[in-house]
């Protein structure tokens, strides 16, 4: 699927919404919105000395839905006028709209004074819903499915990654209440960061030393000793791997990542980007097939900075982390990880791998 249709409506609050589509968007849509109030959006940065990074206040987002009930899901499509949602309904497979309650917001200003340094807390928020269904999972929609919301990262890291108040965009997904999801709609987001995230400012700057060093990629040598061992793979194509890492710090952890060191998700190929959605399908439902349903992890795009530079360094991957004890003994953070940064490591990537490669899975 190397074409999708977008079409582009305003809230009456001012935020924008992208739908996304397979076929042409047409029809008379009008982008609704939930109702209530909603306090305006202003959040700061405070500069942490300890750390070296900046830390985002934000304190509307107390205000923000949390475990609605069940007959009431503001991400659902609108059915009528009485129950008004974030997205109308209309033929459209995936959509995007700003955050009512964002970490970061295009308005910001006047930062309020502080001993430490502060700085408004521009950039973006966004919700990408997968698919108009109020149930299911990633995982679960179709492949051409799952390529559309590949694509729709892609359209919102390139129009966002534009602006000069963003210098970094990680689409995400977080899933099930157990690590804090407050809708239970198929969803994830999407951060424009007016800086890199120190996660991905670390990987940076070691892809970056080492390729000054050896004059190869730190990613890329590693997807290449992978594939080498073959006991820690996953997935497997020419263009794309998915694989328990030898240094993995959670149980059942896997990155996907091309075999050539694409810096970003938007320099893939149609050819990449539909190889990138059968091994995320892949991943996805070997996980879920662990424990016969959709298992709680935390999904996260990391890549290049958008700071129109060249990045060399960057080899763009997602990095999957399963987070809750079920039936198998996953990871918990405890004061080593979370104080100090130091994981202690429960499993061996080795084993994890084995009970993933013995999941079948059919992708349709």
């Amino acid at each position: 699927m190397s074409a999708f249709h977008r079409r582009g409506l305003v809230k009456p609050d001012g935020r924008w919404l992208w739908l996304y589509a397979r076929t042409p968007i047409e029809g008379a849509l009008v982008a609704p919105m939930p109702r209530g109030e909603v306090a305006p959006s202003n959040p700061h940065l405070r500069w942490h000395p300890l750390r070296g990074e900046w830390v985002a206040y934000a304190g509307h987002r107390q205000n923000r839905t949390f475990h609605p009930p069940p007959e009431y899901d503001p991400l659902a499509p609108m059915i009528d006028s009485a129950h008004p949602t974030e997205v109308p309904a209309g033929p459209w497979d995936v959509a995007v709209f700003e955050n009512r309650f964002p970490t970061f917001h295009r308005g910001a200003h006047d930062a309020p004074a502080s001993i430490v340094p502060t700085f408004p807390a521009r950039g973006q928020c966004e919700v990408v819903v997968y698919a108009q269904t109020a149930t299911g999972s990633l995982g679960a929609l179709p492949l051409s499915h799952i390529e559309l919301v590949i694509r729709a990262w892609i359209d919102r890291t390139r129009a966002l990654g534009a602006r000069e108040d963003v210098a970094y965009v990680m689409p995400f997904e977080n899933r099930g209440a157990e690590v804090g999801v407050t809708l239970a709609h198929p969803h994830g987001q999407l951060y424009a960061y007016p800086f890199v995230p120190p996660v991905a400012m670390r990987e940076l700057a070691l892809q970056a030393e080492h390729l000054e060093r050896t004059g190869h990629g730190l990613l890329a040598g590693i997807v290449d000793r992978e594939r080498d061992a073959r006991v820690r793979l996953v997935h497997e194509e020419p263009s794309m791997v998915a694989f328990v890492p030898a240094f993995a710090r959670y149980a059942y952890e896997v990155w996907i990542a091309p075999t050539r060191p694409a810096p970003s998700l938007v320099d893939l190929d149609d050819a990449e980007i539909a190889a990138l959605a059968r091994a995320l399908k892949t991943v996805l439902l070997k996980l879920d097939g662990l424990w016969d349903q959709p298992m709680p992890l935390m999904l996260v795009v990391h890549g290049a900075p958008t700071d129109g530079r060249h990045h060399p360094e960057a080899h763009v991957h997602i990095e999957i982390y399963p987070v809750l004890r079920m039936k198998k003994r996953l990871k918990y953070l405890a004061g080593s990880e979370t104080g100090g940064g130091a994981f202690t490591a429960d499993t061996l990537p080795e084993e994890k791998a084995a009970e993933l490669r013995a999941v079948e899975v059919h992708l349709g």
